[in-house]
């Protein structure tokens, strides 16, 4: 999609450097550091700082020869290489698997904190600034954002599993009960909680680089926890994991996506089962697609590819609803959304401790989606920021947590609830009733359409739907893995993104060998490992959020507004009873009266972050009245970079 007219933020440059004119009025008097009180600064964007991009060798050097290492050692000894990371898997999440939980419970309510908070009204970007994106065009940005590979293969197989073989304890298999049941457990692992991880990397995110001024990097979000530049090997090892948790999340859906392709052509053509010979050779194939995408620059291709495969998909969940057992549908809907919420607390209590069949439902499903989602952070959180700028904390929490978690409930309710009610009336599906018995899951969406009337033309269709995901999924997180090794470069260097493109299918393609018939061992096992550190990274990065909420120049001045208001209404009632109106009068300090007495906005805790630098991060003059350095040189001058089509695919 393309930039509206009129809606980005070079239009308003003019008016916003206007208001810092009237801003620096109002203080030319007084000696603040910076020359404007930290209550009028109206933000600072990364396109107005002085930023040298450039490739970060170090983060390309080792977190690239690391990626390559492990990809020869499980191209040479999968077999090593599953040995190894089952052990991790098992140790990780008898251990530190609660971190997870706690990841995507605290998160979901943290946001919603944020949004009903005094801080809900700050915007993302500068003060006046008006939404880069229409509401209609940000919510189906958002609404792509949420449809991808993983709905196609796990939206059948997923609910269906869990009517058979629930979470112990939470209802009964195969019951009329475990309808609801499963598609509510499906609906907590892929709805609110998930968007949840999503949303705080891409609400840190565009607070620091829209309202900040700074690089749009995971280190550069927490440099308020030590007061620091987003640079040196600390920011780098943050950085280079980021890259780490993003090429294993997204390579996994490359090979649950391949590996359905495969399964496909496999049905389609009738030439029988061969492994993962096929599934390998779509990964290479479809991965010179994106190479090709990638060198030619062609993202505005990728940009409409993206939305005909978007409108191939919503017609699939057409097709399902009217061709499938719509009465069914339209009964059991809102009775999974009731059994959603009123089940969340049970579903999320689930723990480790509570047996061993517990913890093997909760390390191949719960434990498993919050990791996955902690690896896809940094590209969706990158995503919904870019889309999301202009507007408030509130419309981002409440937009990104309900919008996507909607459609997805949706479809998994869609495709769960028709192969549970294949299963019910006919038993085809699981023959013997037993999740034992169920196909194997790429392979579970096409018996589902099998069998329902016409369903079999739509196997050719399904495997051109997963290719484009495949191509749009490994372009886009690959273009976010270069931007990250660049240090945020809006424009990455080519090459660079070329090779983490390669490496994200090496990665692929090591997960199929390393789960051999069972590609979701593959996945789980490297998953979940891989995903740990990142997610302390994520509650490093709330932690460094609040911390420059607290500053903001928005809540300064809502400080200011109630201490004026209390303190002029108590001695306007001392002092004249009911008659009296307000005023404004400048007092000398120390005055019980005078709004702001028990703050020094002149202190480096509020003004050091909107000091302006040059590209080696010295203090350059900048006057707030001309919106230029003091050199006269003027980056809001310089083109604007658009924003790139959904990134889909998960």
């Amino acid at each position: 999609m393309q930039k509206e007219s009129g809606q980005g933020p070079g239009s308003d440059r003019h008016r916003l450097r206007s208001a810092g004119r009237r801003a620096a009025e109002f203080i030319k008097e007084i000696d603040y550091p910076h020359n404007i009180h930290p209550a009028l600064v109206p933000g600072v964007a990364i396109e107005d700082q002085r930023v040298r991009y450039g490739i970060d060798r170090p983060i390309v050097l080792v977190v690239g020869t690391s990626i390559v290492g492990f990809i020869i050692w499980g191209i040479l000894n999968p077999a090593s290489v599953s040995e190894v990371s089952g052990m991790a898997l098992a140790w990780v999440t008898q251990n530190l698997g609660w971190v997870f939980n706690l990841l995507a419970t605290g998160m979901a309510v943290f946001l919603l904190f944020l949004a009903f908070s005094r801080y809900g009204r700050i915007p993302l970007g500068l003060d006046g600034e008006k939404q880069e994106y229409s509401t209609v065009s940000w919510v189906a940005m958002l609404f792509a954002a949420g449809i991808g590979i993983g709905i196609i293969f796990f939206g059948p197989f997923e609910p269906l599993s869990h009517y058979l073989d629930p979470l112990p304890g939470l209802y009964e298999p195969a019951t009329a009960e475990a309808v609801r049941g499963a598609m509510a457990q499906a609906a907590l692992h892929w709805g609110i909680n998930a968007w949840a991880i999503y949303a705080i990397v891409g609400l840190c995110v565009a607070y620091v680089s829209y309202r900040r001024g700074r690089v749009p990097l995971m280190s550069s979000v927490l440099t308020p926890l030590w007061n620091g530049r987003a640079s040196g090997a600390g920011a780098r090892i943050i950085d280079g994991l980021a890259i780490f948790a993003t090429l294993f999340g997204t390579a996994a859906s490359l090979g649950i996506g391949a590996l359905q392709i495969a399964r496909g052509v496999e049905i389609v053509s009738g030439i029988g089962t061969t492994g993962n010979t096929i599934a390998i050779v779509i990964i290479v194939t479809l991965t010179a697609g994106t190479i090709v995408s990638a060198v030619s620059g062609i993202q505005r291709g990728i940009r409409r590819l993206s939305n005909v495969n978007l409108v191939l998909s919503v017609g699939l969940a057409v097709f399902f609803f009217v061709v499938g057992p719509t009465a069914f549908l339209l009964n059991v809907i809102p009775g999974v959304v009731v059994e959603y919420f009123g089940s969340m607390p049970e579903m999320l209590g689930a723990t480790m401790s509570d047996g061993e069949p517990t913890q093997e439902f909760l390390t191949a499903w719960t434990t498993f989606y919050w990791a996955w989602w902690v690896s896809w952070a940094p590209f969706v959180g990158v995503f919904v920021a870019k889309i999301s700028r202009g507007r408030t904390i509130r419309q981002f929490v409440l937009g990104v947590l309900l919008i996507p978690s909607s459609i997805i409930v949706g479809a998994f309710t869609l495709l769960g609830g028709t192969s549970i009610w294949l299963q019910r009336e006919h038993g085809e599906v699981a023959p013997d009733g037993t999740a034992q018995s169920l196909p194997a899951p790429e392979e579970i969406f096409y018996v589902v359409i099998d069998q329902l009337p016409g369903g079999a033309v739509l196997a050719p269709l399904v495997i051109v739907i997963l290719a484009i995901f495949f191509i749009t999924t490994a372009d886009s997180a690959s273009l976010v893995n270069s931007q990250m090794s660049q240090k945020g470069n809006p424009e990455p260097k080519r090459p660079i993104t070329v090779f983490w493109v390669v490496c994200m299918a090496g990665i692929a393609v090591v997960i199929l060998l390393v789960g051999d018939e069972d590609a979701l061992t593959g996945l789980q096992n490297l998953i979940t490992v891989t995903a740990l550190p990142f997610s302390i990274i994520i509650i490093g990065m709330a932690a460094a959020l609040v911390r420059e909420l607290r500053n903001d120049p928005q809540v300064i001045r809502y400080a200011y507004e109630n201490w004026a208001l209390e303190k002029a209404v108590e001695r306007g009632v001392e002092e004249h009873g009911d008659h009296w109106v307000l005023s404004l009068e400048p007092v000398t300090p120390p005055d019980e009266y005078a709004t702001g007495e028990a703050m020094d906005t002149s202190d480096e805790e509020f003004t050091a972050w909107y000091q302006r630098t040059d590209e080696e991060g010295n203090p350059v003059e900048y006057d707030y009245e001309t919106g230029e350095y003091a050199d006269g040189t003027d980056p809001a001058g310089t083109s604007e970079e658009g924003t790139e089509g959904p990134e889909q695919g998960r």
